[in-house]
Formats: structure tokens, sequence, C-alpha cells
């Protein structure tokens, strides 16, 4: 496949799992960055400061920018992110937290 027939856009996919040792320090920290948030509508920051003191999943969520992952690599630029969290149950000695384990989706190049 030649350089022109090839597409700019690369996904990076990243699957995650945390454990969380100190839920009110993550809290506190989502809260400082909202504080921080100068252009956060007081609406939205409100809502957020629910949110992020109710769930230490959505303060993790807040607090886990994809554009931090990215910045500092040069010859890219972020045009899309989504992301979220959510609580799990894990096992570390279980088969089904196998990460070479093929997903079922295969890329272009095989490579799942």
């Amino acid at each position: 496949m030649s350089a022109e027939d090839t597409s700019r856009f690369v996904r990076l996919r990243v699957d995650l799992v945390l454990e969380v040792q100190d839920e009110d320090e993550i809290s506190k920290a989502a809260l400082r960055r909202l504080a921080a948030d100068a252009e956060l509508p007081p609406g939205e920051r409100t809502q957020a400061e629910s949110a992020v003191t109710e769930d230490t999943a959505e303060a993790l969520a807040y607090l886990v920018d994809p554009f931090d992952l990215v910045s500092d690599v040069p010859g890219v630029e972020l045009q899309q992110a989504s992301w979220s969290s959510e609580r799990i149950e894990f096992d570390p000695d279980s088969s089904d937290w196998d990460l070479d384990e093929d997903d079922g989706e295969d890329d272009e190049d095989g490579i799942g």
C-alpha cells in the first residue's frame, strides 16, 4: 500500500484497569481541577462537582484526559477523543483479563 493510499488517521485504543486505594484523594483532586477550570460555566461546575464527589469512577474520568496522553507526542494532533469509566469486578488471575488475547476485532493489518 502506498503512502497515498494510507489514511493519516490512527485510532489508538487503551484499556486501563486501576485499583482505587483512596477514593477521597481522587475526589479531592477532581474538585481541585474543577476549581482551576475558569472556563467551566457555573451550572456545569455544580453538576460536575456533584458527580465527582458521589462517584469515584466519574472523578477518575474527569482527571484522566486523553489530550494529556498525546500532547507531547511529536508529529500528531488529537482530532477526537472519548472515554468513560466504570466500576468493575477484576480478577487478575482470570483468563478474561488476558491482555494478549484477541478481542475479536482485527485491524486492517490483521493485528487485533
